[in-house]
């Protein structure tokens, strides 16, 4: 998969900017504030149909105007695919593919895989568990179409739940029939979930070690831990009767909570060194290395299960990084075939002599 080219307007401080990019390594160099991350942004937009940064799609409309558009033109094997998404004020986003519409948004999902490093990435380790489900659940959405329509199904169904119990507080009733009518659908969906989701981490595990050996030169063990309610005395020939009878045994809780507090919804990842939570005795440069080895672990599990190369997005990377671990990356990139790459940097002459290093096709753009 390669992205030839691409347009925006009114996206973000993007009045209008037309790009055609080379296959291999595209750079965006400027001064801070310029919108180098912004381009990264709309790349990534046309990846998962949302921002990376976590804003909403109306406030990335240029202030004063009525809608944005991004649109580009993707190299997908003999074919070539127009993908144009567009946000007005007034109505709801849509995206087009060949201008045709898309039934839903999960069915654009995994067409264009990526992987986005960033500085941002530090809020993984040091945020709560909700951050790492979506950082998890964003991973397995391209590989596998089926995965975000359970988690979309199990999300609604737990919000009905948890909307019924505010109520019955609320009102002062109290009905358990009603509210056991939501444990089909929860434990259907959220079994489901909670399968792919093991599957998946015991599978990136392994990858993450490997690449961190390699960048620090295997001084520590790090794992990735899946962490689930449905693994407590977990019995892997009924599932489902586990998740319901977690449900019943915690209802009174969540009569007293009024919200569901047993569930996939709940899960987390543990990222460890030496056995240990990383945030908790992991030195700064040792959380970048994690980090940059959980992503590159990443981008090589979803290119193993999709057979597509990820697109990847490298914002603002070689101003966090020292320069042997800078070196590592681009080695560690180069090595793996990593496919198109794009990069944001504000110093134009450093950019040029890691774009030297790797020693391929690129094309530097001034924002």
């Amino acid at each position: 998969m390669k992205i030839k080219n691409l347009s925006l307007y009114n996206f973000k401080n993007h009045t209008e900017k037309k790009f055609d990019f080379s296959p291999q390594i595209n750079c965006f160099v400027g001064n801070n504030g310029a919108g180098k991350t912004n381009i990264l942004d709309a790349l990534h937009y046309l990846s998962v149909g949302k921002s990376f940064l976590g804003n909403t799609d109306l406030n990335n409309i240029k202030n004063e105007e009525d809608f944005f558009t991004i649109s580009a033109e993707i190299q997908n094997d003999e074919n070539e695919d127009i993908i144009r998404i567009t946000q007005p004020k007034e109505s709801k986003k849509v995206i087009k593919k060949n201008d045709k519409s898309y039934d839903r948004m999960a069915d654009h999902i995994g067409y264009l895989p990526s992987v986005m490093i960033s500085p941002y990435d530090s809020n993984l380790i040091s945020d709560s568990g909700e951050s790492r489900r979506k950082f998890l659940d964003s991973m397995i959405s391209q590989t596998d179409s089926e995965y975000l329509f359970h988690l979309i199904q199990y999300q609604k169904t737990i919000q009905q739940r948890n909307a019924l119990l505010k109520y019955f507080a609320k009102n002062r009733v109290w009905d358990k029939d009603s509210l056991d009518i939501y444990n089909d659908p929860i434990t259907k969906f959220g079994t489901k979930i909670f399968e792919k989701r093991r599957t998946f981490v015991e599978k990136l595990n392994p990858i993450v070690q490997n690449f961190y050996s390699i960048i620090s030169g295997g001084k520590e063990t790090v794992s990735v831990i899946y962490e689930s309610h449905l693994l407590e005395n977990f019995d892997f020939s009924q599932p489902q009767k586990k998740f319901n009878d977690l449900l019943k045994e915690s209802l009174e809780k969540d009569r007293m909570l009024t919200y569901t507090s047993k569930g996939i919804h709940k899960d987390d990842l543990l990222f460890e060194m030496d056995a240990v939570l990383i945030k908790k005795i992991g030195s700064q440069g040792q959380q970048k290395s994690f980090l940059i080895s959980l992503k590159l672990a990443q981008m090589s599990l979803v290119k193993e299960l999709t057979n597509k190369t990820p697109i990847l997005l490298l914002d603002d990377i070689f101003d966090k990084l020292d320069d042997t671990r800078v070196s590592q990356l681009i080695e560690l990139v180069n090595q793996e075939n990593f496919g198109q790459i794009f990069i944001t940097d504000t110093h134009r002459e450093r950019t040029e002599n890691v774009v030297k290093k790797i020693n391929e096709e690129s094309i530097i753009f001034e924002i």
